[in-house]
Order: structure tokens, then sequence, then C-alpha cells
């Protein structure tokens, strides 16, 4: 595998660009003195060969967790900003920056259908979801949070934190949230927010956003997408109707979470919240003594429950997306859509063998899937060991924990001997990976040979 290195060149010319922007300055020496460059030099390559040790993320072969390296801009830009050091948290800190990340936010608030919002650049999808959480909690003190039992097992845990009550809702069979079950839950009153996933982060399903919206409405509490993994695939134009109508109505609920660092092409960490009405902002409201006295206008600090955030995030954000609008039909839609095609396509080619038990057909780039044994502690076993065997072959897999709830409508014919099995899941995020299908899909057979 060779790493892309070109992008260094440009890196460069953007330096001795940014380097003028300054030229006004008097005087000042800022490069190292040679004994400690060549500590640095020294320090750099042992650090390079420490990180040996990891999974090769950037390669096709590489399909497992939601990983994958961040695009040479968006890299770049990030390294750019970083000889400035911004902080987003005021624009004392971060001026310049503080501006792209408006621009950034509203142009995905845009792409939801939302030409006015109020959002901001997060750390990553899990403090995104804490501050939809919290706003709804300050909303209706006291009410419940619900969440699918597909949903990330972060929504309790925030709930816990914020001090919300909060309830699981079965899933069906699908991985979805099971509309019934949440009428259900809903005619008893009490809940302040249905939260609604597109897609999970075990299967890739979908929720049924516009029937959530519907039940959600009529028993007066809020909807939050926690569209953290699949937010960009509303660009797709080949999703299948019933995710195509989900991510449609992403223009009608309150509070939306996506993380760009999975498959926005940013680096960890970048999440992003937004908001539909602007007016929550009030919530935020706070003062401070000591950072806000260069500029009368509204800083980022003061709609954030974080206070320093790297601005370098905003700046490769902001970028990315000037290089790749954020628009259907375009190169970086093509490239949801290619994801898309290599999951369908793996799916396909395993479905094939009935060595393999397959789960359902993925809604998003998601697939499941488990060696066909007899019990469900031996394809637990099974599926171990092949993870295992894959990585030997340098094909990099992930593994998931199911419940039988969720794996028994499907699987029939499996002994359960346990209420839980582990299986294989593979996530193809890179555009890439839809060429390398075949390649995939021949190891996993030789495995089984």
């Amino acid at each position: 595998m060779t790493l892309e290195t070109r992008s260094l060149t440009a890196l460069s010319e953007a330096l001795a660009e940014l380097e003028r922007g300054f030229a006004g300055l008097p005087a000042h020496e800022a490069e190292l003195p040679p004994a400690e460059f060549e500590r640095m030099r020294r320090v750099l390559l042992e650090l390079a060969r420490r990180l040996h040790d990891n999974f090769p993320y950037p390669h096709p072969l590489y399909a497992g967790q939601m990983l994958t390296p961040p695009h040479p801009l968006a890299r770049s830009a990030y390294a750019l900003a970083q000889w400035i050091n911004p902080n987003n948290h005021a624009l004392d800190g971060g001026r310049a920056t503080s501006a792209l990340e408006r621009v950034a936010v509203n142009e995905l608030g845009a792409m939801f259908g939302w030409p006015e919002q109020l959002g901001h650049v997060t750390s990553g999808g899990t403090l995104a979801n804490l501050e939809a959480l919290w706003v709804a909690g300050r909303l209706q003190p006291g009410a419940t949070i619900l969440a699918s039992a597909q949903a990330h097992y972060t929504h309790a845990r925030l709930s816990e934190v914020l001090g919300l009550a909060f309830e699981s809702v079965p899933s069906d069979a699908l991985g979805r949230m099971d509309a019934n079950a949440l009428e259900a839950r809903l005619a008893r009153s009490g809940v302040g927010l249905v939260v609604a996933t597109l897609g999970t982060t075990s299967t890739g399903s979908v929720d049924p956003l516009p029937r959530v919206l519907e039940l959600a409405r009529k028993a007066g509490a809020r909807v939050h997408a926690d569209a953290a993994y699949g937010g960009y695939f509303g660009l797709a134009r080949n999703l299948e109707p019933h995710a195509r109508e989900a991510f449609a109505a992403l223009a009608h609920v309150d509070s939306i979470a996506i993380d760009p660092h999975k498959h926005g092409l940013q680096p960890y960490g970048c999440g992003v919240i937004l908001f539909r009405d602007p007016s929550v902002g009030r919530f935020y409201k706070h003062d401070s003594p000591y950072t806000y006295f260069s500029s009368d206008e509204l800083h980022l600090g003061e709609i954030t429950l974080e206070c320093s955030r790297p601005g370098a995030a905003s700046a490769a954000l902001w970028a990315t997306q000037q290089m790749f609008p954020l628009v259907p039909g375009g190169p970086f839609a093509r490239g949801l859509e290619s994801s898309l095609r290599a999951a369908r396509a793996l799916f396909a080619e395993l479905a094939r063998d009935e060595r393999w038990r397959m789960l359902f057909e993925p809604e998003l780039d998601i697939l499941v899937w488990a060696p066909r044994e007899q019990s469900a502690r031996a394809t637990s076993a099974r599926s171990r060991a092949l993870f295992g065997a894959a990585a030997k072959r340098n094909l990099h897999l992930a593994l998931a924990t199911l419940p039988r709830a969720l794996l028994e409508p499907h699987w029939k014919d499996l002994e359960w001997d346990a209420q839980s099995a582990t299986v294989l899941r593979s996530c193809l995020l890179k555009p890439e990976h839809e060429s390398w299908v075949p390649r995939i899909a021949a190891i996993l057979r030789e495995l089984q040979d």
C-alpha cells in the first residue's frame, strides 16, 4: 500500500500564501533550531514506526468498521489551519474559521432543505446528539426520550448524563424502529423527544421517519434524527423507496446530527448539530468575563455547549464542500451511490453461496452475514474464527453481536442456545470498494473451502 503524498506540494504552496498574509508584521524567527529539528525528526520516525500497529484503514481490503481516510484536501486544509491553530469558541480566536464554519454548516442545512437553521461543528456525533437531547429537555422538562432498540447506545447514556428519562422502543425484523410499538408508547403520553436513526451502526437500517413524524407530532413530541452515520445518503439517487422517503422527510424533523468524519471525507473529529428552529439558541445564552471583547457579532461560542473547538475542523469541512458540492448527481453524491452498489453487490455474491446466512439486503453500505452453523453459539465461534482468518489474508472485517429477536425471523432453522449471536459485518464506505467486491468475495469463499 502506498500513501498519497502529492497533496504535500499543494500544501507547501498554500503555506507560502498563508505566510504572505502576515508579511506586514515585524520580523520573527519561526524556524526550529537545528538541534530541535533533529530531535523532532527522530520522534516523528519513531511515531511512524509505532503507527504500523494499525489496520490498513485507507486500503479497500479494510472493510470492517466505519473508518475511512479523509480526502487529501480535507487533510491538507486541516494541516494548513494548524499553522495558525484557530479556536472557534469565539471570533477573537478564530475569525476566518468561524466564518468558514457558518458557510459549511449552512450548506449542510441546505442539503436537508433548511435555508435557515441554527447549527455548528462539534467533536463528533455523540456531542451533537447530546445537544439535541439537552434542548429537548429544556423545552419539555421531565419528558421521556425514546429511541429504538437498534439506536446507538449513547442515547441512553446521554439521557442519563442529562438527567432525562429514557425508554427503548422495540425494533422490527429489519432493524428499524417498530412503528406500532412507538404508537403504543406514545399513547401513554409523557414523551418529549423521539430519536429516529438513519442508519443504525449495527446494520445500517433506516427508521421509518415519515411514520415516526406523524405519530410524534400527534403526541406533541419533538423528533431528532440521528443521521450521524447515514446523513449524506439523501444525495444518492439509488436509494430504495423506504430509505428515499425517510431521507426526504428529514426536512421536517426538529434537529439533525451528522458526522462529516464518516462519509463526509473529514478527519476525526468532526460532527455537526443542526436545529430547524434557530430560536433554540436562547438556551445557550451565557456570559463570559474575558473572552469576547473584539467583536459585537454573534460568535459560535454563544450557540455551543463546547468551549474550545478546533477551527481547523471547520476549515477542512469548508474546503471539502467547496471541491465537492453537496448536490445530487455531483462527484460526492456519486461516491455515495458507489458505496451503496458495493454493499448490494457483496450481499448478492455471498447470498449465492449456501455456506453463508444473510440477514437482509443492506439499505445503506453496511451488510451483515454469518457462516451457516447449527446453533447460535457455533455461529458466534465460527464468525470469530473467520474474522481472524480473513485478517491473515489482509481482509479486515468487523464483528457484531445481535439479539435473537432481530436474527430469528431470518434464520428460522438456527438452534437458539444463546440469546444473541456474533456475526460478520462490513462497512463499505470507500467508493473504490465497488471495484474490489470480487476480490473480497473471493477471499471469503476461499476461507470457507
